[in-house]
């Protein structure tokens, strides 16, 4: 792997700490503040809803200002979000809180592309793998950030603003790792060479449906359980540092396949693989209907985790089928945009559910998108044949 590809995965590992800490603490803070229980998840909402609403506004940033100056930028507002939520946090006030994390949406939406500038890295038969290992680098806040949360909670005079401050410094960290990452020119278009498909012919695409499907529904079903947790095992009287460990092995799976996801699905193909994520996802639900211990949060979101590696790795590797060079800042937005708008869904839905229908109905709930995934897979295996690969 070259160093290129090394470094991208450090910024990956922490972005992934961000996205951590903020999994770990902005429930548990907005449960603190917010006026009413069922509201607790907003500050998590905040932050996919601000990733959905930039969305847009990234991807005309990478075309405009390429790959690095638009992720520096992304880190200058993951600076200042930090800033926003210590700020708010020291103040108690809930509604400045989510609005420091819709603002921090920002850098969501720019950490969200460092996936598929890995396979830009890469040369074209090694593409799955870089997009594998890059999402390895996850490994970083898989460690980094649950300790994070715990060690700073109480350095500042609230509650967990030290952790926000925190990640004031995890975001200098990755704009030194950013600055010595060097992406290849974007090529010149001929000024009279077509523009590309339209974004609704592309999209039309079963191979882009299936690969949007397996992103959004995959991350929202992920999303739905992980952001319930912390209120859950609270609601359980299990301690903090329980809940911290849980997501700690929880972000470990997510993460820790990505060293071999790209070589199973070199192997056996994408489909196969993304069936397995799905089959992940139904283990985990059933070990949580079996009861509320440490040890079922923890293994059924370990399984969550390596079964969101599996669809979203999978739907990665199949996106990449559905574009052509010229088309991709278009095509890729709307992909995020579609999981963005599903993690908006079900941040929302998880702490109204847990808070109101309890963790049972919440995990019962989940079966409905995991079903979809999988009629969605068949579907595309029958489609096969006669899915044509622009790039």
């Amino acid at each position: 792997m070259n160093q290129n590809l090394w470094l991208l995965a450090a910024a990956q590992g922490l972005f992934l700490t961000n996205n951590v800490v903020f999994i770990t603490i902005n429930g548990l803070v907005g449960l603190s503040l917010a006026p009413l229980g069922w509201m607790a998840t907003l500050p998590v909402m905040g932050y996919v809803v601000g990733g959905a609403l930039a969305t847009p506004l990234v991807a005309r940033a990478q075309r405009r200002l390429g790959r690095q100056a638009s992720f520096q930028l992304g880190l200058v507002v993951a600076l200042l979000s930090a800033l926003l939520c210590a700020w708010a946090v020291s103040l108690g006030a809930f509604w400045l809180l989510v609005a420091g994390t819709v603002v921090a949406g920002y850098y969501s939406a720019n950490g969200q592309l460092y996936r598929f500038a890995a396979a830009e890295l890469a040369a074209p038969a090694f593409r799955e793998k870089a997009v594998s290992l890059v999402l390895a680098g996850g490994l970083i806040g898989a460690v980094l950030g649950p300790n994070l949360a715990v060690h700073t909670r109480d350095l500042a005079g609230a509650p967990f603003a030290g952790a926000y401050l925190a990640l004031g410094v995890v975001a200098l960290l990755s704009m030194a790792v950013m600055a010595f990452l060097r992406f290849p020119p974007a090529p010149q278009r001929a000024a009279d060479a077509p523009p590309g498909r339209p974004l609704a012919e592309i999209v039309r695409q079963p191979v882009f449906i299936v690969a949007a499907l397996g992103a959004a529904l995959g991350y929202g079903v992920m999303n739905l359980l992980m952001a319930a947790t912390p209120l859950a095992m609270q609601v359980c009287g299990l301690p903090f540092e329980d809940v911290a460990l849980v997501l700690e092995w929880h972000v470990i799976g997510m993460f820790a396949p990505g060293f071999f996801t790209g070589h199973l699905i070199r192997r056996f193909g994408v489909l196969p693989i993304m069936g397995v994520g799905v089959a992940l996802n139904l283990a985990c639900i059933a070990v949580a209907l079996t009861g509320v211990d440490l040890h079922q949060f923890l293994v059924a979101l370990f399984l969550l985790g390596v079964g969101w590696n599996f669809l979203f790795t999978g739907s990665t590797a199949l996106a990449l089928q559905a574009w052509r060079p010229e088309e991709k800042d278009r095509a890729q937005a709307a992909i995020n945009f579609g999981v963005f708008a599903t993690m908006a869904l079900t941040s929302f839905a998880s702490g109204a559910l847990v808070t109101t229908q309890g963790w049972t109905w919440l995990n019962l709930g989940s079966l409905l998108p995991v079903a979809l995934l999988a009629l969605s897979l068949l579907w595309l295996a029958r489609q096969r044949p006669a899915t044509h690969n622009p790039a």
